[in-house]
């Protein structure tokens, strides 16, 4: 196992009301000196959650929502932080019901992802959501979310659509099929 560079020095180089950016200088096992940038959460960071939530045994729901990253309305799933005190699958369900509109009789934490682990600290967990049931609780999306569908089958087909860019989505899509494919509850 490769030994971990010694961390030199922190210095927070710039913050705002979401985010700390902090500079690292590191000394790797080789003598190499460098700094770089990571984008911290402020605060406690507990994490989020990304739902995949299954219609049926086949199709997943997508919400839309606008980004202001991309600056524009993106297709995705369910997300959200995980709450102080809050288990992950019950981060899960309540994020399903206030940006799906549905609850989950069975939910199943299936991995935890990094964005981009080269400069940013945050990870999502990944959840199955199955056996859908209709409840609403309120967010705090400023505006209604519009649901669309997706079949397993056609997880692809995203990659083409110029609404859909987010990779965490994409990899959790993946997931959930593999595994369902695994279990045999999905046939490609």
């Amino acid at each position: 196992m490769r030994q971990k560079p010694t961390i030199l020095a922190r210095e927070t180089v710039a913050s705002s009301r979401l985010f700390q950016v902090e500079a690292v200088q590191l000394r790797f096992a080789n003598g190499a000196e460098r700094t770089y940038e990571r984008l911290l959460g402020r605060g406690s960071s507990y994490g989020a959650v990304m739902v995949v939530a299954m219609e049926d045994t086949e199709h997943a729901l997508l919400i839309e929502e606008y980004c202001v990253g991309t600056d524009a309305y993106e297709l995705t799933l369910p997300k959200g932080l995980i709450e102080p005190g809050e288990e992950i699958l019950f981060a899960a369900g309540r994020e399903l019901k206030e940006e799906a509109g549905f609850g989950a009789h069975r939910l199943e934490h299936l991995g935890e992802l990094s964005l981009s682990p080269g400069y940013m600290s945050q990870k999502i967990q990944i959840v199955l959501a199955r056996d859908l049931y209709p409840e609403r609780l309120p967010g705090d999306e400023p505006e209604p979310l519009r649901l669309e569908r997706i079949s397993l089958r056609c997880i692809s087909g995203l990659l083409q659509n110029p609404q859909f860019s987010e990779g965490r989505a994409l990899a959790a899509l993946y997931l959930a099929r593999d595994l369902l494919t695994q279990r045999g509850e999905f046939q490609p």
